[in-house]
């Protein structure tokens, strides 16, 4: 990839921008001057958002509501952009949702839902919008967020790992096939972070409302970093074209522990399971 000079003046498309991170992302590419092109199924949302940055003076050149899983929307998408506009500088996979639960509690739909909004979601935006990245011969960079459920063990998150793994391996093959072109590839690995996810995350067959699941909830959310710290990790990212980009200490660390030390880390796993297990049993529906 060509020495990065900034986002002044590049045009970058962010799915998720309605909220999270990838309204904390949207703004904080407004305010470095980029030329934004954003889309969110909330379309309420997207609409707050694009006021907002067009409120402190930023630039948005197209929005759309639209859902990432469809992929005719995407390309309709892209066909309006295109005709009107010249290809990405910057391409954001941000949009994504979360379930949890065992093999005996995921429903057929769970399993469903994450592969077709967490991984062919960023696909569809994937094909609409790199080729002609490519053929413009100007370089750029795609962003996929993953998760620390791309990169560990997490209990219950067996469906919405599968994506996020999917996600991270799909992006580190793209960094060493689009590199030649002068497009770098970033894979951003939240842990935590306070976004409306946390709040709405389906746990499949747990009572969301049991003081149990609360409590585990509240104390989830107050390891969380905020969106404006992920922003901000994303935006020094890829400057640095850095491949896998941490927003906290603490998954860098547990992915390290994984990757040198594969027993210890298989037992803390297995006691990890146990503990989250135990946690939710009593808000287990029946």
């Amino acid at each position: 990839m060509a020495r990065w000079s900034g986002f002044a003046g590049k045009h970058c498309l962010l799915t998720g921008a309605a909220s999270g991170i990838g309204r904390a992302t949207a703004l904080r590419l407004a305010d470095e001057g980029a030329v934004l092109y954003l889309t969110d199924r909330d379309a309420e949302g997207l609409e707050q958002t694009v006021a907002d940055i067009r409120a402190r003076g930023g630039r948005v050149a197209e929005y759309r509501a639209l859902d990432v899983a469809d992929y005719d929307a995407v390309q309709a998408f892209a066909a309006d952009i295109h005709q009107r506009h010249r290809p990405m500088d910057v391409v954001m996979n941000i949009a994504g949702i979360s379930a949890w639960g065992t093999v005996t509690t995921l429903t057929h739909q769970h399993w469903k839902s994450m592969i077709d909004v967490n991984l062919m979601g960023p696909i569809h935006v994937i094909e609409a919008f790199l080729p002609p990245m490519v053929e413009a011969g100007r370089g750029g960079h795609l962003v996929n967020v993953s998760s620390a459920a791309g990169l560990v063990a997490l209990p219950w998150h067996a469906a919405y790992s599968a994506s996020k793994f999917g996600l991270r391996g799909m992006s580190e093959v793209l960094r060493f096939d689009l590199a030649h072109h002068r497009i770098g590839v970033s894979v951003v690995v939240p842990g935590a972070v306070r976004t409306p996810l946390v709040q709405t995350v389906q746990i499949a067959g747990v009572d969301r409302e049991h003081p149990q699941v609360r409590k585990w909830t509240e104390r989830f959310s107050g390891h969380a970093v905020s969106p404006e710290r992920v922003a901000d990790r994303i935006v020094k990212g890829v400057r640095r074209n850095r491949f896998l980009i941490y927003t906290s200490a603490d998954i860098r660390a547990l992915y390290l522990f994984k990757r040198l030390a594969w027993w210890p880390y298989s037992v803390a796993m297995r006691q990890a399971n146990a503990l989250f297990t135990r946690a939710l049993r009593p808000a287990l529906r029946d």
